[in-house]
């Protein structure tokens, strides 16, 4: 399981992951084991048990390796934004690689440049496979 949600109405959204991904036969499987754990007669809410969506965040290290290759929205503790291409990962940390405008080492002007950036996850508020459309 990876995330819980629960608003103020009783509506309680369980989000759940898995290295080989999540059948719909899981959320059922997960629902049912939550369900039975409630009482109907004196608990009133409503479950929702899914995957997490394309666009929801990444919070746990072994989220990353299956991502190698995709681009990402990176936000930092400190706010600090990146963005680019996944190109390593693993418990402790991941590596970036992206394009940004650099002075020119001679005369005026500027170049692009490509940089990598290894990054702790305890440095990461926030994370996301970037999508194409």
């Amino acid at each position: 399981m990876t995330g819980i949600k629960i608003g103020s109405d009783n509506q309680i959204n369980v989000f759940i992951d898995g290295d080989n991904g999540v059948t719909i036969k899981d959320c059922v499987e997960l629902s049912r084991l939550i369900e039975g754990t409630f009482d109907r007669t004196k608990e009133d809410f409503a479950l929702d048990v899914s995957s997490h969506g394309a666009a929801t965040p990444l919070i746990m290290p072994r989220q990353y390796t299956k991502h190698i290759g995709r681009s990402f929205e990176i936000k930092l503790l400190d706010d600090t934004k990146l963005e680019g291409i996944l190109i390593g990962s693993d418990n402790n940390e991941i590596k970036i690689e992206f394009e940004t405008r650099e002075n020119k080492p001679l005369g005026k002007g500027k170049v692009t440049v490509v940089r990598e950036e290894v990054i702790k996850h305890n440095q990461i508020k926030e994370s996301k496979v970037k999508l194409k459309y």
